[in-house]
C-alpha cells in the first residue's frame, strides 16, 4: 500500500487536491494516525491482558501433561523393578548353578568335598570384601558435598579450608577411577 506523505491523507478532498492540511478529511486523518499511535500501548497492554487471562489454562495444560507422564514413568519404574527383581532372582540362581559346576569339576579332579566347598566359600567371601570395599569408597560421592557448600547461605562458596574436599579430587572420574592423562 502506498503512503502518504506527512501532513497529507493520499485521498483527494474536497478541493480535490489532497493536499490541503486544513480540509476535514486531512484533520481526520491526523486525529486517526494519532490513535493509532496512542492504541499501540493499548494493544501491548491488552496482549499482555489476554496472556495473563490465558496463563491459568497454559499452566493447566503443563501440569496435566506432567501428571499423564508422571503416571506412565511410575508403571514404566515398576515394571522396571520387577524385572531387576527377576534378573537377580535369575542372575543369583545361574551363580549357583555355575559353583556347583566348578564343584563337580574339583570332585571330579579329585579334591574331597569339604576343601571344594571351602575353596568355593573363599572365593565368594574375596568377592564380598571387595565389594564391600568398592562400595564405602563410593558412599561419600552420595553426599553432594560440592553442591551442598554452593547452596549453602554463606557470603562465599569456597570451602572453609584451602585444601579441597578429600572426596572432591580432580584426579578421579566420576566412577571414582584415576582419571586418564
Amino acid at each position: 500500500m502506498e503512503q502518504a506523505a506527512p501532513g497529507t491523507t493520499g485521498t483527494p478532498g474536497p478541493g480535490g487536491g489532497g493536499d490541503d492540511a486544513s480540509s476535514p478529511a486531512a484533520s481526520s486523518s491526523a486525529a486517526s494516525a494519532a490513535r493509532a499511535d496512542a492504541a499501540k500501548p493499548e494493544s501491548l497492554l491488552q496482549t499482555l491482558q489476554a496472556l495473563w487471562k490465558d496463563l491459568p489454562g497454559l499452566v493447566s495444560d503443563r501440569v496435566e501433561i506432567l501428571s499423564l507422564e508422571l503416571r506412565r514413568a511410575t508403571l514404566a519404574l515398576v515394571q522396571v523393578v520387577m524385572l531387576i527383581v527377576a534378573v537377580a532372582i535369575l542372575g543369583v540362581t545361574a551363580w549357583l548353578v555355575l559353583w556347583a559346576g566348578v564343584v563337580a569339576l574339583m570332585l571330579a579332579a579329585g579334591l574331597h568335598l569339604a576343601w571344594a566347598l571351602l575353596i568355593v566359600l573363599a572365593v565368594n567371601l574375596l568377592a564380598i570384601v571387595i565389594a564391600t570395599s568398592r562400595v564405602r569408597a563410593l558412599l561419600p560421592s552420595l553426599s553432594l558435598s560440592a553442591t551442598r557448600r554452593h547452596l549453602r547461605l554463606s557470603p562465599s562458596p569456597e570451602p572453609a579450608s584451602s585444601e579441597p574436599h578429600p572426596h572432591d579430587r580432580p584426579d578421579l572420574s566420576p566412577a571414582g577411577q584415576p582419571a586418564a592423562r
